[in-house]
């Protein structure tokens, strides 16, 4: 794997592709992103990696121009979680489901796409969500029957101390002997 592309940002606020050799700006930064270059944003006074601090500045340019892709709401809940003891777990979660979006996204558009090959339709969002929906169901499905089998082959957690598993009760046997039908 190639060495990260460096951006140089200097006093002036201006960033530095050292590859390019010219000035760039956020919405180039963007483009990074978007063509997955790796690359490390380093403050040239004090050699501090400030990659994160820029990638949130492009977050928060695109959220002002373009059309939000975070809620008030969201947003809210995110500042919550900083200092909590779910902190890392949130955003562990957050980075986990993003990836396994983009993963099932580009599979569900070329699906999507194909579905009237040669026509000038667009793909519909909303199918290839629902194709998202039904895996992760198919996937819920076969994870639920995975526990259930190791449930059911003995591997099930230890009862707590003091907890006593009271005995099954065999439903009522209208064939059996008066003497030993249950009431």
């Amino acid at each position: 794997m190639s060495e990260p592309r460096v951006i140089k940002k200097y006093p002036n606020r201006r960033l530095y592709d050292t590859v390019e050799s010219r000035y760039i700006t956020l919405a180039d930064i963007r483009r990074l992103v978007t063509d997955k270059v790796e690359f490390l944003v380093i403050d040239k006074k004090t050699q501090e990696d400030i990659t994160r601090s820029i990638l949130l500045q492009v977050i928060s340019e695109q959220e002002h121009t373009g059309q939000p892709l975070m809620s008030q709401d969201f947003l809210s809940q995110c500042i919550r979680s900083y200092g909590g003891a779910m902190q890392n777990f949130v955003g562990n979660y957050l980075e986990q489901s993003l990836k396994l979006f983009s993963t099932q996204q580009q599979p569900n558009q070329t699906n999507a796409g194909s579905a009237n090959p040669g026509s000038n339709t667009p793909p519909d969002p909303f199918m290839a969500m629902a194709n998202i929906a039904r895996q992760n169901y198919e996937r819920w499905l076969a994870m639920q029957g995975e526990f259930l089998r190791a449930m059911s082959a003995g591997t099930a957690p230890p009862r707590p101390p003091g907890s006593v598993q009271e005995p099954a009760q065999e439903p009522a046997d209208e064939d059996a002997p008066a003497d030993t039908k249950q009431p």
